[in-house]
């Protein structure tokens, strides 16, 4: 089965390049950035600006490759690809939650944004608290590694 997916917009941000960008977007706390919206998708737009964050889904560009065993930037441990948020993946698909601080025509100001500039834009989904904000059990292997990093940027891992 053939998927294809085709870009509804692009992101702009700071970051132009991989090496030293903010790893999630907690880590990009503050970072501006915008997203140019295509025109045939400004209808689209109707009503999310009645969320203060975002989901943006998005294509990792410039990944080229994948491996399913990769060393996080919380551990020099390999780990499945699958239990990381690593942009090298089988399909190269990103997300990040980040700040919507308001849209213009088919301009979305955004901000708290960890991703590379110019990357294209797949979707857009509201970020509902009553929905996405779950008390977790266990958070695998990644528990005893969180707050303990003291550089949060990208790296030659990426």
């Amino acid at each position: 089965m053939t998927i294809q997916f085709t870009s509804i917009g692009i992101i702009h941000t700071p970051h132009k390049v991989k090496e030293g960008m903010p790893i999630q977007s907690i880590n990009a706390e503050g970072v501006r950035g915008t997203v140019k919206l295509k025109k045939q998708f400004v209808e689209g737009l109707l009503d999310l600006d009645g969320f203060s964050h975002i989901y943006l889904i998005y294509h990792f560009h410039k990944s080229t490759d994948y491996k399913l065993q990769v060393k996080p930037y919380l551990d020099d441990e390999l780990h499945g690809v699958f239990s990381t948020r690593a942009p090298r993946r089988p399909n190269s698909i990103g997300i990040s939650v980040v700040r919507l601080l308001g849209i213009k025509d088919n301009i979305l100001e955004i901000e708290n944004v960890d991703i590379l500039d110019g990357t294209p834009l797949l979707d857009i989904k509201p970020y509902i608290s009553g929905f996405d904000n779950h008390n977790t059990d266990k958070d695998g292997w990644i528990e005893t590694k969180l707050g303990k990093h003291p550089n949060p940027k990208s790296d030659d891992r990426f």
